[in-house]
């Protein structure tokens, strides 16, 4: 999974169905998150993009990121829906079924 920051971000948010994972080196539950991410992006074809929020503290401000992990779910640059937290794969498999 690519991490995107603030010269990227909005390009990939406007291209298609995508899902942004805010995290940070240090944060446990981000971690165990990783290889779900990672399979739900293999077996469902859905764009994840990562973006690291001590490196890019403007992009969680501007989302009002304040706990991590937060999923947010983007199509052409609208905002679906978000998720603060751990997430299961099969829980991360529903947060996405509407859209995908």
């Amino acid at each position: 999974m690519e991490i995107v920051n603030k010269d990227n971000f909005d390009e990939v948010v406007n291209s298609e169905l995508v899902l942004i994972d805010f995290y940070a080196d240090w944060c446990g539950p981000c971690k165990m998150l990783i290889p779900n991410l990672e399979k739900l992006e293999e077996t469902n074809g859905i764009l994840i993009k990562k973006v690291n929020v001590d490196n890019s503290r403007e992009l969680a401000k501007k989302y009002g990121v304040m706990t991590i992990p937060t999923l947010i779910l983007f199509s052409n640059g609208k905002e679906l829906k978000r998720h603060i937290g751990y997430l299961s794969i099969e829980e991360l498999q529903e947060f996405i079924s509407v859209y995908n």
